[in-house]
């Protein structure tokens, strides 16, 4: 966990995630991911799913959650503050300066255009989150199970995603505590 670690490369390293991220919080698992597993060394495949699973389960968007946990696990609170600053800042700065243009940028079919073209992308990078964290979290079909039925119960909103959430904890732990989830 101590490659390349430094309070410059904390910043820097979310600041990019924050900068070259657009559509939210589970549009930066991805990067998150490659940048704090695989570059940087800082986290486990196994460490960051866990990660990601706790900074959904507070409030707060999961890219900036995961931030603070990952800086706070570097630093402590210090920590957590200059990986929160490293991944807000662009997108405050970017917001500055398109409310400085807001009225030309509204109507501007081009940006219209990339606007949906960008938001199409999203859609893709958060399926591709999905499917990475999927491979690695469910391990047998139990998990399988409660993954399609978390995944029915938010997508027709039978109860809110909180409930979703406790309910597959549960699960689990009375699931693999027993003999039944031993493997």
């Amino acid at each position: 966990m101590e490659k390349n670690k430094s309070w410059k490369t904390l910043f820097a390293a979310f600041f990019r995630i924050g900068l070259f991220t657009f559509g939210g919080g589970f549009a930066m698992l991805p990067l998150i991911e490659k940048e704090v597993v695989e570059k940087l060394g800082w986290a486990e495949k196994e460490e960051i799913l866990d990660i990601f699973a706790l900074a959904q389960s507070v409030p707060g968007a999961i890219g900036v959650n995961t931030a603070v946990f990952i800086g706070g696990r570097l630093y402590g609170v210090p920590g957590a503050i200059v990986a929160l600053l490293g991944v807000v800042t662009p997108s405050i700065l970017i917001i500055l300066i398109i409310a400085q243009f807001f009225v030309q940028f509204q109507t501007n079919p081009y940006v219209a255009s990339a606007f949906n073209g960008v938001r199409a992308a999203v859609v893709g990078l958060i399926a591709a989150a999905a499917v990475r964290v999927g491979r690695e979290a469910i391990i047998d079909r139990f998990g399988l199970v409660i993954a399609l039925g978390a995944l029915l119960l938010s997508v027709f909103k039978i109860i809110p995603v909180i409930w979703v959430m406790v309910l597959g904890g549960l699960s689990g732990y009375l699931y693999y505590t027993t003999k039944g989830g031993q493997g």
